[in-house]
């Protein structure tokens, strides 16, 4: 039947719901180019800072493998808007199916766009490790997403959770769609959850939030000894291509630049400390002694609270 032939409440009331469910979703996140970092491996590198109006919330780094029988997603990011924009992207590339994603950690911007792949390939495998499925279990995605909505002004409205249905664990290796992976993982890194994926014959490795370039992230569920060791072990890797959680994928400098902002930070509080400093008044001295950080978005946002956490760790370490 022709809407025009429908009685005028009933046209009314269907565009009063189009435009009603219209309203429920935010718009669409516009397209970011899909970088090639390796063969057959591309990172989509989102913008640095925290979820905004302005970002709509898309700040990490999606990254997608082409195998020879399909696609392999790793943290598609933060919205279904986003999740949308990475299948763009993956689309002008090829038309073969996602076949599995993986989620490197609990944080809602990694891995919220998870629904979009989802919605298009209703039997693709999502892996992370078991303590993020139960952290999910336990409403910690549910509070991120408020965390989105809230700091985003709705932008990530319409977007809804779709955990990981599969656990993977330190030194699971597989093969999918002619993908090869390898897992790492280091308990209580930067959340607790961290899994790192490796490419080995591509030599790339997707270092989940372990490691950021250029930018400082908050470490309230993580332990910075656990995050030091993290990146010793993707160190310790035959990789040679390196994909952080945010900012631009690289070499060795990528890690070794984190680890020697975690490393300083950590000696200078266990040297303050000794000296019977509280973490107050250690922090204007470390400032010092971190000065070829400071230039990192976030950096005074996060920076105190780092010392103070770090503080608390090395307190609980000695006694």
């Amino acid at each position: 039947m022709l809407i025009s032939r429908l009685p005028k409440f009933l046209i009314f009331s269907i565009l009063f719901a189009s435009f009603a469910m219209a309203a429920e979703r935010g718009p669409a996140v516009p397209d970011y180019p899909a970088d090639r970092i390796a063969d057959r491996v591309y990172v989509i590198h989102g913008p640095l800072g925290v979820p905004s109006v302005e970002n709509q919330g898309f700040m990490n780094n999606p990254g997608f493998v082409i195998g020879d029988a399909g696609v392999i997603v790793i943290d598609p990011g933060s919205s279904v808007q986003t999740g949308e924009m990475v299948l763009r992207q993956i689309r002008k590339l090829t038309d073969l199916p996602v076949l599995a994603v993986f989620n490197t950690h609990i944080h809602g911007d990694h891995w919220l766009a998870n629904q979009a792949i989802r919605e298009v390939f209703p039997d693709v495998a999502i892996y992370a490790h078991e303590e993020m499925r139960r952290l999910v279990e336990k409403g910690d995605g549910k509070a991120f997403l408020a965390t989105l909505m809230r700091m985003t002004e709705g932008a990530v409205a319409g977007t809804v959770e779709v955990p990981p249905d599969r656990s993977t664990a330190h030194g699971d290796e597989m093969t999918i769609g002619g993908v090869a992976l390898r897992i790492h993982f280091e308990a209580k890194a930067h959340s607790r959850s961290d899994i790192m994926i490796e490419l080995p014959r591509q030599k790339v490795l997707f270092l989940g939030d372990n490691v950021m370039s250029k930018r400082l992230g908050r470490m309230d569920s993580g332990t910075f000894a656990g995050n030091i060791a993290a990146i010793e072990r993707a160190l310790g890797t035959q990789a040679e291509i390196f994909v952080p959680g945010h900012g631009k994928t690289g070499g060795r400098d990528v890690p070794q630049t984190y680890l020697g902002y975690l490393s300083t930070l950590k000696g200078e509080v266990v040297k303050h400390f000794e000296e019977g400093l509280s973490d107050f008044e250690m922090t204007p001295l470390i400032l010092e002694s971190l000065s070829d950080f400071q230039d990192w978005v976030d950096f005074k946002r996060n920076v105190g609270r780092h010392v103070s956490l770090v503080y608390l760790e090395v307190e609980e370490e000695l006694f």
